[in-house]
């Protein structure tokens, strides 16, 4: 019995084990860096996973109130650092790492915030169409803002120089790359934006990594050419790099060298161009002359040119004929208006306001004594339907009739009596005469038959 009491069960120890890593701090603030497998998304929100290096893996949890505020999904493959604590899952004897923070290892970190300036500017409308400056179709003087000491720089000026000679160029040195670059490359569009004399702005760098090319992600740079009065050009990295500046810029070239030739136009092309707009044009002049000499020679060969001296007589009739026609026509004219004037000088005497009031006066007075006869009329006529009203009345009142001798008996509850079967002997009786009321009794009824 007493050796058995040596040993323990695998609850306890697992428990003991629980209680030992619980109690160590270090445990209690783990940092880890790895890459996540074998992932799994909990229908509670819960996340499962393993992180592993080359020569080691330990299990992960991450409960899904920490993981909601997850700035990205994570995934099989992805590298990642986490925050949280060590501790022993007791069913299983396996200890794991409960995860209280989790972000993208590395680039992604660059890439989520990326994404972030991005959606966060997209959302401000700096990426609108309506926003965009249009780019001069001949651009004089330009301003270059990049290293004055990189790739681009050489590959602006080749292209430019090579396209049109004639193009001034002001290059504005700024740190490509590095802590100050956005700084430097802000200041630089705010310093060219001062300078009246230039047409437009070629902003960028050569190609590298997204480390590289990170000071076009700035907001800062960002916001610089979004207020920029003038047009401006970005050309930072290679053709599949999109840095935030391009999104922001009037226009995106994919290299410094293509930033060159949207810039300003080829010399050659514009010569050819010179040379056939000048042939055009010189045929153009030429059939005008050949059409203003037929012109010319169909005039001088007209009957006007021949013979001036009959048109001029011909076109005198013709002033006396019409002076004739004006004549007829103002008298008729003349006649007419004068005859208008003659009705409406008639009308306007019968329609005159003074006449109008009078008339106006006097159908009123005769209105008002034809209506103070019918209400008169009216009103007689009334007086006798109410007189003879009156004596039908006077003969049929109930009051004339007990005036010659009648009366009329109520009982105790005023109801007329009309039978003497509706009294007994004994009930007290109300007798209405023509000039008062007689309170009795009934002593007796002697009921009559109507047939004797």
């Amino acid at each position: 019995m007493m050796e058995n009491d040596r040993y323990v069960t695998v609850t306890r120890l697992t428990r003991y084990i629980k209680q030992r890593m619980e109690s160590d701090s270090t445990l209690q603030e783990v940092w880890l860096k790895g890459e996540i497998s074998n992932f799994k998304r909990h229908s509670r929100g819960h996340l499962y996973l393993t992180l592993k290096d080359k020569n080691a893996r330990i299990k992960a949890v991450m409960f899904a109130g920490n993981a909601k505020q997850l700035a990205f999904e994570p995934e099989d493959g992805m590298k990642v650092l986490v925050q949280g604590s060590i501790s022993l899952y007791e069913p299983y004897g396996e200890y794991q790492i409960y995860i209280r923070q989790m972000e993208q290892d590395g680039l992604g970190r660059l890439y989520l915030a990326y994404e972030a300036l991005k959606q966060k500017l997209q959302a401000q409308g700096m990426f609108e169409a309506s926003h965009k400056k249009q780019i001069p179709e001949v651009a004089y003087s330009i301003g270059i803002i990049t290293s004055p000491t990189g790739a681009a720089i050489r590959d602006l000026f080749t292209t430019i120089k090579r396209r049109f000679p004639a193009a001034h160029l002001t290059v504005f040195p700024v740190l490509v790359q590095g802590a100050d670059a956005a700084p430097s490359i802000a200041a630089a569009i705010d310093q060219a934006n001062r300078l009246e004399k230039l047409d437009l702005l070629i902003v960028g760098r050569g190609g590298g990594s997204i480390e590289d090319l990170w000071a076009f992600n700035e907001e800062i740079v960002a916001n610089a050419i979004f207020r920029s009065g003038l047009p401006i050009i970005s050309a930072v990295g290679h053709e599949t790099d999109f840095t935030i500046a391009d999104f922001v810029a009037d226009r995106r070239a994919p290299t410094p060298t293509a930033a060159g030739e949207f810039a300003v136009p080829d010399v050659r092309e514009l010569n050819r161009h010179i040379d056939h707009d000048f042939i055009r044009l010189t045929q153009t002049m030429k059939n005008r002359v050949t059409r203003e000499k037929e012109r010319m020679k169909r005039i001088s060969q007209s009957y006007a040119f021949r013979f001036p001296g009959q048109l001029i007589l011909q076109k005198e009739q013709e002033y006396d004929r019409l002076t004739e026609r004006f004549n007829k026509n103002k008298d008729r004219l003349l006649t007419a208006k004068k005859e208008q004037i003659v009705i409406l000088e008639r009308l306007l005497g019968k329609n005159r306001p003074d006449e109008l009031l009078n008339r106006a006066e006097n159908s009123l007075k005769d209105r008002i004594e034809r209506l103070l006869v019918s209400g008169q009329n009216y009103q007689r006529t009334k007086r006798s339907s109410f007189d003879r009203l009156t004596l039908q009345l006077n003969a049929l009142s109930p009051l004339k009739i007990m005036a010659r001798g009648y009366s009329l008996a109520y009982n105790q509850e005023s109801k007329l009596v009309k039978s003497v079967k509706d009294v007994a002997p004994g009930d007290p009786l109300i007798l209405r005469m023509n000039d008062g009321r007689i309170d009795c009794q009934i002593w007796g009824i002697e009921e009559e038959n109507e047939n004797e």
